[in-house]
């Protein structure tokens, strides 16, 4: 297994694993991807960590560093789109790229990383616990658009 940075060319498979965390929600290949895909290669703090083998993403996640004003102008970072490939799921492939977000959220010095779910499954739960987040510290609020 590697963790890395994603690179333009893994837009495909970023498209195939986001199937499995949005099945209604995914975008197909063409136009409109690949508009998306170049405004997220503009956006300043914007990365996606994927985890392969053998030559195939099977896991995922998004880590935004977000400018802040506050905490003596410390940013912050936002988690989301965390995604494993079902038949990879419960061999670390997950764990590792939210270990590189983390990562790359201390280095930007950020004074916390932030992650939502809309799952309600306790192994789910249980899974971002164990990966070092709380829900017993901030309360979140969803406002869908």
């Amino acid at each position: 297994m590697e963790t890395r940075l994603a690179r333009r060319e893994d837009l495909l498979g970023l498209l195939k694993l986001y199937r499995y965390l949005h099945p209604d929600g995914w975008l197909e290949e063409g136009p409109q991807a690949l508009q998306v895909w170049e405004e997220i290669w503009k956006t300043p703090g914007y990365r996606i960590v994927v985890g392969e083998e053998g030559g195939e993403l099977v896991s995922s996640c998004t880590v935004v560093i977000v400018p802040n004003l506050t905490h003596g102008g410390r940013p912050y970072a936002l988690v989301e789109n965390v995604v494993t490939r079902p038949d990879c799921r419960n061999r670390g492939f997950a764990t590792a790229c939210l270990n590189v977000a983390r990562d790359l959220a201390r280095e930007a010095g950020c004074y916390k990383i932030m992650l939502l779910t809309g799952s309600k499954r306790e192994s789910t739960l249980a899974f971002y616990r164990k990966a070092g987040y709380r829900s017993d510290v901030k309360t979140g609020f969803y406002q869908a658009l």
